[in-house]
């Protein structure tokens, strides 16, 4: 479409007048009554099914559209009276309704962003500064299971705790490598590549993805044979927004026992905690591909059954077998951290996401994976680095001195391990580059409860501080980030206008790598050469350049 129809749209002229006033509770003006009207219209002259396009449609003037705007918004950040909100929520059935969206929003020069779960850490799939929609997926969460061929079909409004729930239905000897977390929805997820307890045993997820659904920036629907394997390997941890909506994807589901391990160990400064992370920097990483052994630091006015932690390390293991043999293992490998049987439980896989994804709360069940509703909305900030060698002890001193801030309510710092199946996938696979150079990743974590400013910086300050920090211990050249923990600290577009390929590649080159970052250029040049899906970390086409 050229600039000159963009311009001439009359809801586009609209739109531009509340783009100061967008930011606010007051921007909805009865002004917008006429190109709502037309904007629906367009939507049922290109829906497939035009009678129930309404009915999955939200505005400002509907009673509904707060509950809608706000279910899975899972940052409290980013949900103020001063948060851009979208022109319209659009909770598509099915793929028509997607792509009208598409095809309305271009021809009304709006922005769209793509909710999945709404975890995104930065909220870039439902806030944009100029005029936008969000096309929720909510209602595009079937899952189909085929146990036969150990594969599945699931649609990206599915959380990770719905596929979970429906793998362990047909089959309790089948599972999927993802995340711990079962309200994270699965579009963006697989998205940014996704990793879990299973990481070092078979991958990501998105390592694990064998065909895919998307809708382009034209409207048109795609399969991974029709969209050709370029395409195809960019939505494989390229990041949402760039390429095209995601509808759904056909992934591998893996094997694991019927019997699993899962331990706790907690251990304080007093402990020997230092000393115990320090030799896990030597150890966790070759250990067999079985066994993934972590670290969780917490600390802050943080509280665990009402004592207050200042801080604890908490290791935590999932190995693919019986307690005995885990303890055999462990007892050689690292027999510094004193596990006993006493600290482990055997269970099954599912019953692991279970217990990761909601504590283990009184009365809790398998039917606990199907909610949408977190434990907990709070305001978030993360960062992450990547590890090639061990950090020295008076660094990890460091650390546990910044989470002694009684200040910070939830500090939270965690150790992922490499090596296993990620040191025998190549950085070209998929665009998730960080594989076998890496020992282990780390993530940054901080949560909060209180409002206003003052509160917001004072928690910012102290994560860019311990990031700040962190700079002589881990990666350099660039500097690696995961794209899944969003920060916008290490780069970001432009928010009007067009973003040259030198200023996206000063955080592109962190989450890709020059050479994947290059590809994902050429690939979103090719299929999105006007730019339609972006945002603040969207990949520029080479136009740009």
């Amino acid at each position: 479409m050229s600039n000159s129809a963009m311009n001439s749209s009359p809801f586009l002229h609209l739109s531009l007048t509340f783009l100061v006033l967008c930011s606010c509770s007051s921007w909805v003006s009865s002004n917008f009554a006429k190109p709502h009207e037309n904007f629906l219209r367009c939507l049922s002259h290109y829906s497939q099914d035009a009678s129930s396009i309404s009915n999955v449609l939200y505005t400002p003037f509907n009673s509904s559209y707060s509950n809608v705007l706000n279910f899975t918004l899972r940052n409290l950040r980013f949900s103020t009276s001063h948060t851009p909100k979208p022109l319209l929520i659009i909770t598509p059935l099915h793929v028509s309704h997607i792509q009208a969206a598409i095809l309305c929003s271009k021809s009304y020069g709006l922005q769209i962003r793509t909710r999945s779960g709404g975890h995104d850490i930065e909220g870039l799939s439902y806030v944009a500064s100029l005029p936008f929609i969000i096309v929720d997926l909510i209602n595009l969460n079937s899952i189909s299971i085929d146990v036969e061929s150990k594969t599945a079909w699931v649609q990206s409004g599915a959380t990770l705790g719905e596929l979970y729930y429906r793998i362990a239905e047909k089959s309790r000897s089948l599972a999927f490598p993802a995340g711990i977390c079962p309200t994270v929805g699965v579009g963006g997820h697989f998205s940014g590549g996704g990793y879990g307890l299973l990481l070092r045993k078979y991958g990501l997820a998105a390592d694990n993805v064998i065909d895919a659904q998307l809708v382009d920036a034209n409207g048109k629907f795609f399969d991974r044979k029709l969209m050709g394997e370029d395409l195809f390997w960019a939505i494989r941890g390229g990041g949402g927004g760039s390429f095209g909506i995601v509808v759904a994807w056909k992934v591998n589901l893996v094997s694991v026992p019927a019997t699993v391990t899962l331990c706790v160990v907690n251990r304080t400064l007093e402990d020997g905690a230092t000393k115990l992370i320090h030799q896990w920097q030597y150890v966790a990483h070759k250990l067999e591909n079985n066994l993934f052994l972590s670290i969780l630091l917490e600390g802050g006015n943080f509280t665990r059954q009402g004592s207050k932690i200042n801080p604890l390390a908490l290791f935590f293991s999932l190995y693919l077998g019986k307690a005995d043999e885990l303890l055999t293992i462990l007892n050689t490998t690292f027999p510094e951290l004193g596990l006993s049987k006493t600290d482990c439980m055997e269970t099954s896989w599912v019953e692991t996401a279970l217990i990761m994804g909601t504590g283990l709360q009184p009365g809790s069940k398998l039917e606990d994976l199907l909610s949408k509703t977190p434990l907990m909305t709070v305001r978030t900030k993360m960062k992450s680095d990547y590890v090639k060698e061990p950090i020295p002890m008076a660094a990890i001193e460091g650390i546990w001195q910044r989470l002694r801030s009684g200040d910070i309510e939830t500090p939270q710092i965690i150790f992922i391990p490499y090596g296993g199946k990620m040191s025998e996938i190549s950085e070209l696979e998929t665009p998730f580059s960080h594989r076998g150079e890496y020992s282990y990743k780390i993530g940054y974590t901080t949560n909060w409860i209180e409002g206003g400013i003052d509160a917001e910086n004072k928690h910012l300050n102290w994560i860019r501080e311990l990031y700040s920090y962190m700079a002589p211990f881990v990666s350099k050249s660039p500097r690696a980030a995961y794209l899944n923990y969003r920060d916008l600290d290490i780069g970001s577009n432009n928010k009007y206008g067009r973003t040259s390929y030198e200023q996206a590649s000063i955080w592109g080159y962190k989450y890709f790598g020059k050479e994947n970052f290059d590809r994902l250029v050429h690939v979103k040049t090719k299929v999105d050469p006007y730019d339609f899906f972006r945002h603040e970390q969207s990949i520029p086409t080479l136009s740009s350049k």
